[in-house]
């Protein structure tokens, strides 16, 4: 071997015990994660054991820990003032895990009965179009068809109703026919909300079939407010199907 050789050598050496460090790293952190996830999400565990294992978890700031502080979410606690400084040192967590926290909370997302705490921690990891794309292909996964459980999606249609964006107006339209009242009312709350009077048309189909008078009087008096004509091909029907209070007049919705 040469004198080289030696140091050739020497680094390999090197390399292979930074490896097994990191290996060695990875392992502990995984370890801890599994130690502390488990004492987080239990319920019933010690407030103080639990907030440990919370903080502990945020420290780590890994997809796995992020995952793991994401169950703190399945459950509620008593006293409310409790349940909610663990949730925000959760979410604070899962925030300080940066963009590696957003696959474990689409995960989480894809299968809990509240979205909310995802949604506030995801608009703090994303800007505004990420993260309305990243709502839409959530509503994407949804139905109009009658499900006994939809809390998930009422939620994410409130949530459109807050934003303009190119896409909602697509992503939502569907539930203009939704078995379910309070979906189709956000629905369309989230559709005037894009200020497009192109949406008119596909607004106003709905109304003759539509048996919800809060559903119907939202339609008549945002297209009254907003002076969007009525296509003429839609005006009879439109006009049968208004509430008492609205009359078409000159092509536009207006209150009597």
């Amino acid at each position: 071997m040469g004198f080289f050789d030696l140091f050739k050598g020497g680094d390999k050496g090197s390399a292979e015990k930074k490896a097994q460090k990191a290996s060695r790293k990875e392992t502990s952190s995984s370890a801890a994660v599994a130690k502390y996830g488990a004492r987080a999400a239990d319920k019933r565990a010690q407030n103080y054991d639990r907030a440990e294992a919370l903080a502990m978890l945020a420290e780590i700031g890994t997809a796995d820990a992020a995952a793991a502080l994401l169950r703190r979410f399945t459950f509620t606690l008593d006293p409310s003032i409790t349940d909610q400084e663990e949730k925000d040192v959760a979410a604070q967590g899962v925030v300080a895990a940066g963009r590696e926290a957003i696959e474990p909370i689409r995960e989480f997302a894809a299968k809990a009965e509240s979205v909310s705490w995802p949604i506030k921690i995801l608009k703090e990891l994303v800007d505004e179009n990420e993260f309305v794309e990243e709502i839409i292909s959530w509503l994407d996964e949804w139905d109009t068809e009658y499900a006994k459980f939809i809390d998930p999606k009422l939620q994410l249609l409130v949530e459109l109703e807050e934003h303009k964006h190119e896409k909602i107006r697509e992503a939502v339209e569907p539930f203009l026919e939704d078995v379910n009242e309070t979906a189709r009312f956000h629905a369309a709350c989230a559709m005037f909300h894009q200020e497009d009077p192109a949406a008119a048309p596909a607004i106003l189909k709905i109304l003759p079939d539509e048996e919800s008078f809060r559903v119907k009087n939202k339609i008549a008096d945002s297209m009254a407010t907003r002076g969007w004509l009525v296509p003429e091909e839609l005006r009879e029907a439109t006009a049968k199907a208004l509430p008492p209070s609205f009359a078409i007049k000159d092509g536009k919705i207006r209150k009597a």
